[in-house]
């Protein structure tokens, strides 16, 4: 599938220089990227956003950022019969643990998911939040290849430099 329009990141301060880096993900890894492969994880609300980034305990210092996307390759994870070839389903995308059997086995299912997908072409995929309080209508984008390149294009929106001064 592809995407065009506005997606919304909430950003830790400490990468608010950095905004379209990807490296706190490389670093840490997430749901949806092992260790050491760079994604952005985006929104496609601002509420989502802030839902994502502020998961655990009280809200923290957020930067919140907006991006302009032009995005093809996204696989639909709303897809059931999409899943199911990739031999995943609903319930293991969102299975809360996650972070456990990352540092049990190095890698959780749904980041060996996404290392197939990133194998097969893919810039990135299309998910339901996880985040508390979250309905299936609150949606994620994460993304494995972007840039200002035709078919992943993202653009950040600062016309006014504010990330730069």
């Amino acid at each position: 599938m592809q995407y065009r329009g506005k997606l919304y990141r909430a950003l830790n301060p400490v990468y608010a220089r950095e905004p379209l880096s990807g490296r706190g993900a490389e670093l840490y890894g997430g749901r949806f990227n092992p260790k050491g492969v760079a994604a952005l994880y985006l929104s496609l609300s601002v509420v989502t956003a802030l839902r994502e980034a502020n998961q655990v305990g009280n809200l923290q210092p957020t930067t919140l950022v907006s991006y302009d996307a032009e995005i093809d390759g996204i696989f639909d994870c709303r897809d059931d019969r999409a899943l199911d070839a990739e031999s995943i389903d609903a319930a293991e995308l969102g299975a809360s643990i996650w972070r456990d059997q990352m540092k049990a086995s190095g890698e959780t299912k749904t980041q060996a998911f996404a290392r197939r997908l990133i194998a097969a072409g893919n810039n990135g995929l299309l998910v339901r939040s996880f985040a508390p309080g979250a309905t299936s209508e609150n949606l994620n984008i994460v993304l494995w290849r972007w840039g200002n390149r035709l078919l992943s294009r993202i653009v950040l929106i600062d016309d006014e430099h504010r990330l730069s001064k």
